[in-house]
């Protein structure tokens, strides 16, 4: 397989892969708990005509390097700050984040009001319970415990690009992965991507809290926020409780709420040109960065 697109940038003492394209406006896509840059495939085309895409993979995900220390509420939000300062764009930015990534989206532009030009949050991650799950540091020691071990057993190469499979069925109404297989194997097929996933389920409702905590401290700046609901179109009671969830963020937030049907949980397989309307639709900063 031919190099990956991109660069290794070195963020936070960490060598990160990102990928930067198009030109105009700046806007960063952030995807959710253990996926890659590759994951907004279908996103970035439409896009790249009107404004400058940056991707980046998490430590341990994609092709980044591991983490340093496990995952936290203001630490995501440095790295989206420290990867566009790597590429030299200071200016404003939409920042899109999809699921868990959507606290690191929020949480940027509660600590970086003056880079931040709009959010998009797409199905994002959404916790009314306030406090941290117990046990935090028991959590993170077993998840760490737990990927060695099964890195050295090759489950990673054996059951990795399977599980990834089965999931984006699961997630998605159009039940198919565009992910070329060998990207997918060279990914999820290592201990690497294995332990990051682990390790980022492991603190989810650290960085959830975290992110209530900055909430009372720090306030949303007046930008345009959306929320992107995925609507499968069951009518079921787990899908109108999650819109309702949804709803309940973008009313909390003050910003706009759009259920966007047939879609599932990836919404960026399942209906792309939403989120891309979601983002052109987004106001330019005043300095037109």
């Amino acid at each position: 397989m031919e190099r990956p697109p991109g660069h290794m940038l070195r963020v936070g003492g960490v060598p990160l892969h990102v990928v930067c394209e198009g030109s105009g406006p700046v806007c960063v896509l952030s995807a959710g708990l253990g996926m890659g840059w590759f994951d907004w495939d279908p996103v970035v085309p439409l896009l790249t005509g009107h404004r400058t895409v940056v991707r980046f993979d998490r430590p341990g995900l994609g092709f980044s390097a591991p983490p340093l220390e496990p995952p936290t509420t203001a630490g995501e939000a440095a790295r989206i700050a420290g990867v566009l300062d790597a590429l030299g764009l200071g200016g404003p930015a939409t920042v899109v984040g999809h699921s868990l990534a959507g606290f690191h989206a929020e949480a940027f532009a509660r600590l970086h009001p003056r880079r931040t030009a709009g959010i998009v949050l797409v199905d994002s991650s959404v916790e009314e319970e306030r406090g941290a799950a117990p046990a935090r540091e028991l959590r993170t020691t077993a998840a760490h415990a737990r990927g060695l071990v099964l890195a050295a057993a090759g489950l990673p190469r054996a059951l990795g690009p399977s599980l990834r499979k089965l999931t984006v069925r699961a997630a998605s109404v159009t039940r198919q992965d565009p992910a070329p297989a060998e990207l997918v194997r060279r990914t999820y097929g290592t201990g690497r991507v294995l332990r990051a996933l682990l390790m980022e389920n492991a603190r989810y409702r650290d960085v959830a809290a975290e992110l209530h905590e900055l909430r009372d401290r720090h306030p949303l700046p007046p930008v345009p926020v959306t929320v992107l609901a995925a609507s499968p179109g069951t009518g079921s009671a787990v899908e109108r409780r999650w819109l309702e969830r949804q709803r309940a963020l973008a009313a909390r937030l003050d910003g706009r709420f759009e259920a966007v049907a047939p879609a599932g949980h990836l919404l960026m397989y399942d209906r792309p040109q939403s989120i891309a309307a979601a983002v052109l639709a987004m106001p330019l900063a005043p300095d037109g960065a």
